[in-house]
């Protein structure tokens, strides 16, 4: 029996190493002779689209051979067993993904033993899945011996082994393809497109649990950034892999290959220098260099930049997502709110809990909207620190008059930011698009997705009552088109009439929009940075009408922002300059992060 060796998935100096374009696998191949094998298989391949139809051993470079040779190295083909499971991949466009997976799965299926094998590449789309079973295929007619051992099925997407009767097949996702699979080995394309659709978990689910019963089983997830905030089994399935990569979480098992940059050269907009482009494109060449296996043309890249930069933040946005795989917070698009643009930088706070406002606030705001059947229910509260503290304001320009304000030091109190929404079942039957990134957002505390109509209304309510029983209630302001059964659980809370106010909307509260935008911009409004803030305030689209520029629920279409317009109602009130309900203020309770 082959002694096993020990080994850690984790990449603890990976910052270093992918700067200096070196190996994000920090361990050789467990079984060298099987991967040796495999890579004589893989490398005879030929890539039929690239210029004279070259074999993968002529043009790879060797970050995908040794991805390569990780997952075929980690079988121990004197048991039967793959010490490897899981393999991730996160990888810019245009790096070849798909003709890369097209190899890994076909070198898979010319190795496989077993009798009636099945390996499936599941793509999002049916366009998805042509990308990477026609080069599947085209490697097979390329070679004479490939094409007398396969059978090829343009029609159905599949290709068969003569001999043992295996299967590649290329399938789009739905429940239907999948369910009931036995899959040996399973390649999930574009992960980060399974991660809008809520069944995505169930359906990866049924794809895989064929692994139980094949130890030589494998999965592997490819995938670019998302050009959304990530969500559902995207979002949850590269946390993992940074957590693994990072030694947070210790799972030999799992593999991860992450190229991203270093959190320093994002803080430093060093991702924004064509120089650095490299970074998350290993397979990047000048057009004039004759360097293999190079298929992301730096001149082509530049130039991509260059038209985003012209077109706004949005395109700027989905290029960065997508050619240097910087995970996008909001996307801020040309009618975006302006606060939108200071949003992430003002998520200061370790935690942002009502009961940590009640703890180091000497009085709050609260305000209220949404609440219909395909709505959120949004509640924000405000409130004003005790004590006032330095804060380093940095370089910002003036929304209004356009005047870039020098980085500055001022001693001010902060307002301190809470916000929370509900969703009803309605919701979840109607706003399908939304479902995954609701489910992630109740994971992280930010939702309630309550189970009838009504709970929501008596959740809020409770959380009103608390505030107003710890005595520093000011007043809770309300949309008033929306105030129906919310007002009369607020005021069964035993919280007083006068306490609950309408607060003006559309252009009337443009006021506190801007008085929003300030604070955000000064690091004075201050929050913990959650999901949840990120995609409201990313959804927040704008409107001009005279001097004044303001959000609206109609502007904003579809897109859920009821917290955050609860957060202006609520701002409303705090910009009224509320006189102190009480000091009892305790130094050691501010948590605030950097």
């Amino acid at each position: 029996m082959s002694a096993v060796p020990k080994w850690s998935t984790a990449c603890l100096d990976w910052e270093t190493r992918i700067v200096k374009a070196q190996t994000l696998i920090p361990f050789a191949p467990l079984f060298h002779e099987e991967a040796v094998e495999a890579m004589r298989t893989f490398d005879a391949l030929r890539m039929v689209d690239a210029a004279n139809s070259p074999t993968f051993g002529e043009v790879c470079r060797p970050w995908i051979r040794e991805f390569v040779g990780q997952i075929f190295g980690s079988y121990d083909d004197q048991t039967g067993i793959r010490h490897i499971t899981e393999f991730f991949m996160l990888i810019s466009k245009k790096n070849g993904k798909s003709t890369t997976a097209a190899a890994i799965m076909l070198t898979a299926l010319i190795l496989n033993w077993r009798l009636e094998a099945e390996f499936i590449i599941l793509s999002p789309t049916i366009e998805i899945a042509q990308n990477s079973f026609k080069p599947a295929a085209a490697m097979v007619r390329a070679d004479e011996e490939l094409s007398e051992l396969f059978i090829v099925q343009d029609h159905i997407r599949t290709i068969t082994h003569r001999t043992t009767g295996a299967t590649l097949k290329v399938v789009a996702a739905d429940s239907n393809t999948v369910s009931g699979k036995k899959a040996v080995g399973v390649l999930v394309d574009e992960l980060w497109l399974f991660g809008k659709d809520a069944k995505a978990d169930a359906m990866l689910m049924e794809a895989t649990g064929g692994l139980a019963s094949r130890p030589e089983g494998f999965i592997i997830y490819l995938t670019t950034q998302s050009d959304d905030p990530p969500a559902g089994v995207f979002k949850s399935k590269l946390q993992y892999a940074r957590d693994v990569r990072d030694g947070k979480v210790d799972d030999p098992q799992f593999l991860p290959v992450i190229y991203e940059f270093p959190k320093a050269m994002l803080k430093a907009k060093g991702h924004m220098k064509p120089e650095n482009f490299y970074v998350t494109n290993p397979n990047l060449t000048a057009a004039n260099d004759p360097s293999k296996g190079g298929s992301v043309n730096v001149q082509f890249i530049e130039r991509e930049w260059r038209k985003a930069q012209e077109e706004g933040k949005e395109k700027q946005r989905i290029f960065l997502a997508k050619h240097l795989n910087v995970e996008i917070g909001m996307n801020l698009s040309a009618d975006a709110w302006p606060g939108a643009e200071y949003w992430e930088q003002a998520g200061v706070l370790v935690t942002g809990s009502i009961d940590y406002l009640i703890a180091n606030c000497e009085v709050i705001t609260m305000g209220v909207d949404g609440g219909g059947l395909d709505d959120l229910l949004g509640a924000a509260a405000v409130g004003r620190t005790k004590r006032p503290e330095w804060i380093d304001v940095p370089e910002h320009t003036d929304e209004d008059t356009g005047e870039l304000i020098p980085a500055q030091t001022i001693y001010e109190k902060r307002w301190l930011v809470w916000m929370h929404g509900w969703a009803h079942p309605s919701v979840l039957k109607r706003r399908k698009d939304i479902v995954s990134k609701l489910r992630d957002f109740a994971k992280e505390g930010t939702v309630t997705l309550v189970s009838r109509i009504g709970q929501d209304t008596q959740q809020l309510a409770a959380m009103i009552g608390k505030v107003d029983k710890s005595g520093l209630l000011f007043q809770v302001g309300f949309d008033p088109s929306a105030l129906g059964g919310i007002l009369d659980a607020v005021l069964h809370e035993g919280v007083e009439p006068e306490k609950l106010v309408k607060v003006n909307q559309g252009f009337r509260l443009a006021a506190s929009i801007k008085t929003a935008e300030r604070k955000l911009a000064e690091l004075i409004l201050v929050h913990d940075g959650s999901g949840m803030g990120k995609w409201v305030v990313g959804n927040a689209k704008c409107v001009v009408r005279g001097n004044s520029v303001y959000v609206t629920k109609q502007v904003s279409g579809t897109a859920k922002i009821d917290p955050l317009m609860a957060l202006f109602n609520a701002v409303e009130l705090m910009a009224l300059n509320p006189e102190a309900q009480h000091d009892t203020y305790d130094a050691s309770q501010m948590v605030i992060a950097g």
